[in-house]
C-alpha cells in the first residue's frame, strides 16, 4: 500500500471574511490545504493544533498587524515561510517585513495573479519540495 503525498498546508490570516473566502478558494483550487484565521491572536492560539508549510498574513489588521504577527511567530521559533499581503504599496512595509524574515510581500489588487507563485517561491526558498 502506498500513501498519497500530503498536501502543502497554508494558513491564511486576514480580518476580512470575504478575502479569507476568496483566498481559500484560490489556494484550494491550486491544490493547497488551507486553514483560515480572522486575527493574529487566533492563529497564535491554534498553532499547537497542526502544522503549516507556509503562512499568508495580511499587513493591516486590528490588534496585531502582519509584521508584529511574523515577529511573534519567529519568537516562537516557527520557521515556516511567511508571505505578507497588503493593500498599501509602501516600501517601508517591505523593509520592515524583511527585518522579521518575511521575504515575499504581495499587493492585494494582484493576489490572484501572483499569490500562488509567491507561496511556491517562499517554499522553495525555505527548502521545501513543492
Amino acid at each position: 500500500m502506498t500513501c498519497a503525498p500530503s498536501k502543502t498546508v497554508v494558513y491564511v490570516v486576514d480580518d476580512d471574511q470575504g478575502v479569507l473566502g476568496s483566498l481559500r478558494f484560490l489556494l484550494e483550487t491550486d491544490g493547497f490545504e488551507v486553514r483560515t484565521f480572522r486575527s493574529g491572536p487566533a492563529l497564535l492560539d491554534s498553532l499547537n493544533d497542526g502544522r503549516a508549510d507556509c503562512i499568508v498574513v495580511d499587513y493591516k489588521m486590528p490588534n496585531m498587524n502582519g509584521i508584529d504577527l511574523a515577529q511573534k511567530l519567529r519568537d516562537r521559533n516557527i520557521a515556516c515561510p511567511v508571505v505578507m499581503i497588503t493593500g498599501y504599496p509602501d516600501e517601508s512595509i517591505s523593509s520592515r517585513a524583511a527585518a522579521v524574515g518575511v521575504r515575499h510581500v504581495v499587493l492585494k489588487p494582484h493576489l490572484e495573479e501572483s499569490l500562488v507563485s509567491h507561496i511556491r517561491d517562499a517554499l522553495v526558498d525555505h527548502g521545501a519540495a513543492v
